[in-house]
Parts: structure tokens; sequence; C-alpha cells
């Protein structure tokens, strides 16, 4: 196997950890700390998109783009703050995103095969999409048989969030394309920006939350 299939992969690995690390803790502990860590990670959001936009010069991409994220985040901190399912839906999400980047980057790189979006993002494929969507299903079944609440439903239930996360990933990927630059900001060595690292996690959070809103807080879990 080529080794240049995984080159930049121990920054990633740290930087993803770290990211992780602290994510969780704030999760868990929830209020103030989700609520402190959601702010700051919204300031340098949307820094980011101002610089990517150019800021006034698109004012119509602008306004889009600060609604898109602020309605994640807005999606991401009610969920998280419910009583009922809150912290495990939460917890959920983000394990079932990052199942899903880990198992797309890998499978993709390993596997190969036609290109996703090759206009968009050229190193994404089919067989990523697909392994992706296969680890997110694998890691949110054995989530709930933690947790509680319908095995197969929620394991279920994971498939269309990873295959919205992709969506969401490709989204800012063709943001970028559109605006001409590789990253949305330097801050995660491997990653680039917050923008980069919380794509799908954003387009995911609006799903979730749009099926959590719709079924009474009781999505996925029953």
């Amino acid at each position: 196997m080529p080794a240049g299939r995984f080159s930049g992969l121990l920054p990633r690995v740290v930087s993803a950890l770290i990211l992780a690390a602290i994510g969780f803790a704030a999760i868990w502990y929830g209020y103030p700390w989700t609520d402190l860590l959601v702010a700051a990670a919204t300031v340098v959001m949307f820094r980011e998109w101002y610089r990517l936009c150019r800021g006034v010069q698109r004012p119509l991409w602008l306004i889009g783009g600060l609604l898109y994220i602020g309605l994640a985040i807005c999606g991401f901190l009610w969920m998280r703050h419910q009583r009922v399912w809150g912290l495990e839906t939460a917890l959920w999400l983000v394990f079932v995103v990052a199942a899903t980047d880990i198992g797309a980057y890998f499978t993709g790189r390993v596997v190969g095969g036609p290109k996703l979006a090759p206009r968009i993002s050229p190193g994404k494929t089919w067989a990523g999409l697909a392994g992706g969507t296969v680890l997110a299903v694998l890691v949110s079944g054995a989530f709930a048989a933690c947790v509680g609440g319908d095995i197969v439903g929620v394991a279920a239930f994971a498939a269309p969030v990873a295959v919205v996360a992709q969506g969401g990933d490709l989204l800012e990927s063709a943001a970028k394309r559109r605006f001409g630059v590789k990253d949305s900001g330097q801050i995660l060595p491997g990653h680039g920006g917050l923008l980069d690292r919380f794509d799908g996690l954003s387009a995911a959070t609006l799903l979730v939350a749009g099926g959590r809103l719709l079924h009474g807080g009781s999505s996925p879990w029953t």
C-alpha cells in the first residue's frame, strides 16, 4: 500500500484526539462547559466563514452561511440540554459523525474506486461513503446497546445521518472551491479550520434536531 495514501495522518490523529477529549468532557458535564466551548467555536467558525467569502463582497453567501452555522449550533445546544436523552443524543451524534469520517477516510484510501464528486472533492469515493456509513451504523448500534433504546432503530438511523454528514462535507468543499481556497483556516493541524472539521457535524445536527423536533424528543431512541 503506497505510504502517500496516508500522508499527513499523524497530525490529523493528534489534533483529532485532543479535540475529541475536550469536546467529550464539555458535552459530558453540560452547562456551562458545553455552552462555553460551543460559543468559542461559534466565534471561530463565523470568522472563518467571513474570511472565506470575503465578507461584504458576497453578502448573500455571508448571510446564508452564518444562518446555516447558527442553526446547527442552536440545534446542537437544544438537543444537549434536553432532559430526556439529551446527553445521549449529543454524544451519539458526535460518535456517529466521527465514525463516518474515519470509515470514509480509510475505506476510500484503501479501496479507492469511482469518485463521489470529482469536481467538488476529488479525494472522496463511493467506497469511502459506503465504508463510512457501515462504520457509523456499527458504532450507532454499539452505542445504543450501552445506553439503552431501540438498538436496531438507532443503528438504522445512523445510515442517513452518515450520508447527510458526507453531504455537509461536500457542501463546504463546494464553497471552498467556489472561493478558491483549500482550507477554511489553520487552527487544527492536519484538518484546517473548525469549519473543515465540523462541516459534516453541522449538517447531521440539522437532520437529527429536526427528527427530535418532529417526534417529541424520542428520536432516534424509541
